[in-house]
């Protein structure tokens, strides 16, 4: 009997407590709202993105040319490296490119 008069104030207080719930959550959703429409925080709102476009986005932009000159570099490097390091098959042309040999192999008819 305690087990059943548990289960039924249980239930009833989820039922109840799942309605309160509800009401006080679209009253604080209204709430957030109204407060996020009001003009004192859109004013913020439009000062704090004014800010981002003007202190923010010259930042960004070096960050973002110093990144593409040091891969820009990198890649001067490694393209105009020293070829020691490449594999027989490969050799650099008269043109500066690489170039892959392409009479390696055990040949025609050879493979099994």
């Amino acid at each position: 009997m305690s087990k059943l008069s548990f289960l039924a104030g249980a239930a009833a207080g989820y039922v109840l407590g799942a309605r309160a719930g509800t009401q006080r959550y679209e009253q604080i959703k209204t709430q957030a709202t109204k407060l996020w429409s009001s003009d004192p925080v859109q004013t913020k709102v439009a000062q704090a993105t004014e800010a981002a476009k003007t202190k923010a986005a010259p930042f960004v932009a070096d960050a973002v040319s110093d990144a593409a000159k040091t891969t820009a570099q990198k890649l001067r490097d490694v393209r105009g490296g020293d070829d020691e390091h490449l594999p027989a098959t490969l050799h650099r042309g008269t043109d500066g490119k690489l170039h892959a040999e392409h009479n390696f192999g055990p040949g025609p008819g050879k493979l099994p």
